[in-house]
């Protein structure tokens, strides 16, 4: 089938390529020329595991095009996908600049065919409802269009395999020949599918980030009051996920989640509840317990070293998890932000992540990155961090304050290196 792909960002690349690979002529648009003309030298603006291999694949086979201009494409293809960005305001509330750009330019193009509006991008209850409405107000006759809601579950850092094998497909419509277009599109994938209405798929894409948060802050709450008792949280947590009811998943603890979905998905929750004049007593405790969390470390090292006025600390990750360069809402950078409020002096270092930040100091060695330091910070849980040589970094390092912040480094082997460890309520 010959798919359009709005939007080339993090979700518009993997959904692209995927779908490319499974057979379709897929054409991916973007506004942003510069975008697209780096795609189309080969270049891919995010690191996310096995993505390139995959474009480079399907552009190779004629399956994967990149081009500025929309409206043309548009116009030629029935199966549009919207996976543009919808940034939360600090309110809760979405910024839907992009998606009415869409929606106007689907206006101006002259709808001869039929299309299938398929969006990808998370939106609030009721959106896909009112992309409906709107297309019909500004002209466009709704026997040549259907909206069909198909929210994605990606995590970064797994997104390609996440879309080639996905543990559900959840899809909200109108009327059932638009979920007969899109299981035809997905006929090579093989999932359970969940046929809703619009604002049902969009509210299962927003419960599911919610729940898993609440999982995380769940155990970061577990976390503080094991550490008051002395108890092994990993003892906690693994006992919780032989449970079938629960499962093993999202129950490590840590500095708290972050990212580009979790903190904004959970927000525009909340707001949409208080929109309908309901309070979601829950979803702000989970707000609440993550926001406080880094607090606690920041505290732990000030009881170590008295005051942070002056320290060299080592930051070790600066993307908001493994395997990706996604550094949205990242944790570490949260916990950056702190220290050097408290006058710490910052030193960092991440395999991918090599941002221009005036304020810190950025490595790209991780043995240089902690000379001198009075403490080093493991923030992201890089499996590079699990494998390193202790005594050089005791040799390098001034002081010997070790905060695992992810729970990835043995205790007993630091320890016998004469490091004063801080672990989230570990022994």
């Amino acid at each position: 089938m010959k798919i359009c792909v709005i939007g080339t960002g993090y979700v518009g690349l993997t959904t692209g390529a995927v779908l490319a690979d499974l057979g379709h002529e897929v054409h991916c648009v973007d506004k942003n020329k510069l975008k697209i003309e780096k795609l189309l030298e080969g270049e891919i603006p995010i690191y996310e595991p096995g993505l390139k291999k995959l474009i480079v694949r399907n552009k190779k086979r004629g399956l994967l095009h990149f081009s500025t201009d929309i409206q043309g494409v548009m116009k030629d293809c029935p199966i549009l996908y919207i996976t543009v960005g919808t940034p939360t305001n600090k309110d809760g509330s979405q910024n839907l600049t992009a998606i009415i750009e869409v929606i106007n330019t689907i206006v101006q193009t002259t709808i001869t065919s039929h299309k299938t509006i398929i969006t990808k991008s998370t939106v609030l209850p009721g959106t896909n409802e009112w992309i409906h409405q709107s297309l019909i107000e500004k002209g466009i006759d709704s026997s040549m269009f259907d909206v069909v809601s198909n929210p994605e579950f990606l995590r970064e850092g797994n997104a390609v395999f996440d879309m080639m094998n996905p543990d559900k497909i959840v899809l909200g419509a109108r009327r059932t020949k638009p979920i007969e277009i899109v299981k035809t599109l997905y006929e090579k994938l093989h999932a359970p599918y969940i046929i809703t209405s619009l604002t049902g798929a969009e509210m299962i894409k927003y419960a599911s980030n919610a729940f898993l948060a609440t999982k995380i802050s769940f155990i970061n709450e577990m976390a503080r009051i094991c550490d008051a008792y002395n108890v092994e949280i990993s003892h906690i947590a693994n006992a919780l996920g032989t449970d079938k009811r629960i499962g093993p998943y999202f129950l490590n603890a840590g500095l708290g989640y972050g990212g580009s979905c979790f903190p904004k998905d959970v927000r525009a929750l909340e707001y949409a509840a208080k929109q309908k004049n309901i309070v979601p007593e829950m979803l702000m405790a989970v707000q609440n317990v993550n926001d406080s969390q880094i607090d606690l470390y920041i505290d732990k090292l000030v009881n170590k070293l008295t005051s942070l006025d002056g320290k060299k600390m080592t930051v070790w990750g600066l993307s908001f998890k493994p395997e990706t360069d996604d550094i949205r809402e990242s944790r570490s950078l949260l916990l950056i932000d702190k220290l050097l409020e408290r006058g710490a002096e910052i030193h960092a270092y991440d395999p991918i992540v090599h941002l221009f930040e005036p304020a810190i100091t950025i490595h790209q060695d991780m043995y240089e990155s902690i000379k001198g330091a009075d403490a080093l910070i493991i923030a992201t849980e890089w499996n590079q961090f699990k494998t390193v040589d202790w005594k050089k970094v005791k040799d390098f390092m001034k002081g010997n304050i070790l905060v695992d912040g992810r729970n990835i480094i043995d205790p007993k082997i630091v320890t016998s290196h004469q490091f004063h460890y801080i672990g989230v309520a570990r022994k």
